[in-house]
């Protein structure tokens, strides 16, 4: 059994971190659902941009739909659901066989977004009925502004990947958040079932602290926060406020580790797949992180519930001068700054391949 189906067989899910119309049209997403257990994948502006600039696949569309008088947002989305609703086709079997759990997709609003609860709110409903799509989720911020959206998102029934979150507060924050959407669509006699992942972003803790923490703590700062984090997402579902939502038909909303892809050459490029083995979670890695982890990744141990080592480690950090808290608002507010920025990007490269079409009409 290769390391990815071993990860399986633990209860991870292993959802690929990257899209391109390239990976669909080749068969090679299929071939990865097919021999390396991957069972969903997550998009970001990020990677949205890099697949436009990096290759010719979406040159026609986009023409074409600028020819049609298409431009900007409009156009980006037309075309991220296009290739989103078709990688959902493929994980269909998948979320259908597992309740709906897996086999998810996810697009994320605009990261202007991220300071306005209203906007998100409206954007959010919007997408999802456009999209029109039982298996994929709506990207939110952690950010404050977006985690008085999520209540009022999850009553409305659309499913939720709440994206940027870098400590057990920011969590608890958008799990309470969820848990409130979902009460609230209880005592309106509505569906409980509505699904949502909240995503921990991991391997940035290390870049953020790298070279200035005596060599011994070397990347053990983002696994420790996961550590923390995963001990309280265990807790949380013993507590009976969550038998009561579970009864009544709630989902779990999962952990999602993100951010996998290891930043320091030093380590392991599958380092963090192996240190977030944990059943009941998910893993999204970008691809070469995938496929560098099935090659020569290995499942030594799995998280523990009880937290570990992983006070004293924070403790170590503490000692070494860094600032948890202040350090996870910093990230939390770099990570929505980088993706408005590869929104801007996007929106402009967008804007630069629809010119020669907008001559020609």
């Amino acid at each position: 059994m290769n390391p990815t189906r071993q990860l399986h067989a633990l209860g991870q899910s292993l959802w690929l971190d990257n899209i391109t119309r390239d990976l669909l049209n080749s068969g090679t997403l299929e071939r990865y659902c097919n021999e390396l257990s991957v069972s969903g994948l997550t998009s970001n502006p990020t990677i949205f941009e890099q697949a436009i600039r990096n290759t010719a696949a979406y040159d026609a569309a986009i023409a074409a739909a600028a020819g049609a008088g298409k431009t900007g947002e409009a156009l980006f989305f037309d075309l991220a659901l296009a290739d989103l609703k078709q990688a959902a086709a493929l994980f269909r079997p998948i979320h259908q066989a597992s309740g709906g759990l897996d086999g998810w997709v996810s697009l994320e609003i605009s990261p202007l977004l991220a300071d306005d609860t209203a906007g998100t709110i409206a954007e959010a409903k919007r997408l999802h009925a456009l999209a029109d799509c039982p298996n994929l989720f709506i990207k939110i911020p952690g950010t404050p502004a977006g985690v008085r959206a999520i209540e009022e998102v999850i009553l409305a029934g659309v499913p939720v990947n709440v994206t940027l979150l870098f400590s057990r507060e920011h969590y608890i924050a958008a799990a309470d958040a969820y848990w409130r959407g979902i009460a609230r669509r209880i005592e309106a006699g509505l569906d409980a079932r509505v699904n949502s992942v909240a995503s921990i972003f991991v391997s940035r803790w290390d870049a953020a602290v790298a070279g200035k923490t005596s060599a011994a703590l070397n990347n053990r700062l983002g696994v420790a926060i996961g550590q923390r984090i995963y001990k309280a997402y265990r807790k949380r579902l013993t507590t009976p406020a969550w038998r009561k939502l579970a009864e009544a038909g709630a989902l779990p909303q999962r952990l999602l580790w993100a951010s996998t892809g290891t930043k320091d050459p030093q380590i392991k490029a599958s380092y963090y797949i192996e240190a977030l083995a944990a059943p009941g979670t998910i893993n999204t890695m970008p691809e070469k992180t995938l496929l560098a982890f099935a090659e020569q990744g290995a499942i030594n141990e799995v998280m523990a519930e009880d937290g570990g080592d992983t006070e004293a480690v924070l403790a170590d950090f503490a000692l070494a001068g860094v600032d948890i808290v202040a350090l996870a608002s910093q990230l939390q507010l770099d990570g929505a700054r980088a993706f408005t920025q590869s929104w801007v990007a996007l929106l402009a490269l967008i804007d630069a391949k629809c010119q020669p079409a907008k001559g020609r009409t």
